[in-house]
């Protein structure tokens, strides 16, 4: 693991906070983008679910607990914490809060995963050129996006859209509260459906539809923008902090590629957490958005394409609850004695919907082949193969986009607790999975981007990532899965295919 002793660390120093569904983490970075042993604090959460399908946070609990891991870390590190020359913040994409006049928020904060806006994005798609909108936005009329949210709202909850002064992802809200001030990056609007990838600015022929304007939105930036000082109230907590430089909040899926070294075509960065998804980013001013895919941005100047599986680790995590499963390193174990596609099972892993390549709103798991004889285990054996099987076929629309050998690089903390899932993928693929070692691959794309705003890096190349086992595919196993590939997209065609509703 790339981390080195407090002792070693070189000037500047910078703070990463990296607010995802399940925690937030703060943790310190040094001028080489190295993470300091033991500098790092964290707070556990769960995500707030409704019978009708909402998944959601409270935004001044996240918030909170942004302040406990801040409060903790500026403890940890008293000796050196005048060294501290920026706070780089990276959080989901596809979050949604609206705030008062005050600032205050008055909505949750609704995630990607919220699936009560899936027939708001059906009308969208009824009425309104998908392939134009996917063109512009590099988004699909899907639930996880904000146009449907914001139709959805209309609908059943109006009272938000009237009393909300502004819309902003959950970034943009922490940084009001901290700073006074937010805006949005340009890494966080393009994962919105609200933004022009080629343009770089709100698209306004989506806002035509839709019940907000572009006054009810953030100013847009970028990594570089400049950000107030803190707050008076936050000054007085951190007063050593007064003077530290605070970047724009950042979409971890982008942070992420950039932190594991994935920032170029010949390089596929492939992502497991409690969502998963397959991406690559790299630098260029004109491109052309492939069906199938989406397209965000890291920044002004490189774009990440891919696609994202909104059924990652929480499967996994689901199956292990319901199933009463025996502790991971059993599982680990008892995984890897059975033999591929051993199971006579055919899965589609939709426990929250289908995302890529599909964009299926109203799709629903389905496990096909049960019998008297099937284990829980089987089940999930079955399920982490039919995951792979997703990322299989987003890797055949990633073809001629990326590098003919590019690298695959394993990142997300659900795929790397697990050596037989990254050795289902390197099977399932047809292509060798190399692992990386940096264990916090989002902070550690923030900080590189702090890094560059402190001109204390003139490239993103400059600090190589760590890497380290690579898995090998075994060609017999991958001839296995590629029929059970088939039989996928075969259950796919007859179950949910050309249903949506």
């Amino acid at each position: 693991m790339p981390f080195i002793d407090a002792s070693q660390a070189e000037s500047p120093l910078v703070v990463a906070l990296d607010v995802g569904t399940s925690s937030t983490r703060a943790i310190l970075f040094d001028s080489r983008a190295r993470q300091v042993r033991e500098m790092e604090a964290s707070v556990s959460y769960s995500l707030q679910e409704t019978p009708d399908g909402g998944v959601e946070l409270m935004a001044d609990s996240l918030f909170e607990a942004s302040v406990c891991c801040l409060d903790d870390l500026y403890k940890k590190i008293a000796s050196r914490v005048e060294e501290v020359q920026a706070v780089a913040t990276c959080t989901f994409w596809h979050s949604l809060v609206g705030v008062d006049a005050e600032g205050r928020a008055i909505t949750p904060v609704f995630l990607w995963a919220d699936v009560r806006s899936r027939n708001a994005a059906a009308g969208l798609r009824q009425d309104r050129d998908e392939r134009e909108y996917h063109r512009r936005t590099g988004c699909m009329f899907h639930h996880s996006y904000l146009p449907a949210k914001f139709l959805w709202l209309q609908e059943s909850q109006p009272e938000f859209l009237d009393r909300a002064s502004q819309w902003m992802s959950f970034g943009e809200y922490l940084h009001a509260r901290f700073l006074g001030y937010s805006l949005s990056s340009i890494s966080m609007a393009s994962a919105t459906g609200l933004f022009n990838q080629h343009t770089q600015q709100w698209d306004e022929e989506i806002l035509r539809h839709l019940p907000v304007d572009r006054s009810r939105l953030s100013e847009l930036g970028d990594f570089d923008s400049e950000m107030p000082a803190l707050a008076a109230e936050y000054g007085k907590r951190w007063p050593k902090w007064g003077k530290v430089r605070w970047i724009p909040a950042l979409g971890d899926g982008a942070t992420s590629n950039l932190g594991s070294g994935c920032v170029t075509q010949n390089e596929l960065a492939l992502m497991v957490g409690t969502s998963g998804a397959m991406r690559v980013c790299w630098e260029t001013r004109t491109f052309e958005i492939r069906p199938g895919l989406w397209c965000y941005r890291a920044d002004r100047n490189r774009i990440v394409m891919g696609g994202a599986l909104s059924n990652g680790g929480i499967l996994f995590s689901w199956l292990r609850e319901t199933f009463r499963l025996p502790p991971a390193d059993q599982l680990e174990s008892l995984l890897a004695q059975m033999q591929p596609d051993s199971h006579g099972l055919t899965v589609l892993p939709f426990l929250l919907g289908e995302r890529s390549p599909e964009w299926a709103d109203h799709a629903r798991g389905a496990i096909v082949g049960l019998t008297l004889q099937t284990t829980p285990l089987q089940i999930l054996r079955a399920c982490l193969e039919a995951v792979a099987c997703r990322f299989a076929l987003i890797q055949e629309l990633l073809r001629e986009v990326v590098a003919k050998d590019a690298r695959i690089v394993a990142t997300g903390g659900a795929l790397m607790a697990s050596d037989v899932w990254k050795q289902i993928m390197a099977d399932v693929l047809g292509r060798p999975i190399v692992a990386s070692e940096e264990r916090e691959a989002s902070s550690r794309g923030a900080t590189l981007l702090a890094l560059r705003a402190l001109g204390v890096v003139s490239g993103l190349q400059e600090l190589p990532a760590a890497t380290g086992k690579v898995f090998q595919p075994d060609v017999r196993r991958s001839e296995i899965y590629r029929e059970a590939i088939e039989r996928q997209r075969e259950l796919f065609r007859k179950i949910i295919s050309d249903r949506r509703s």
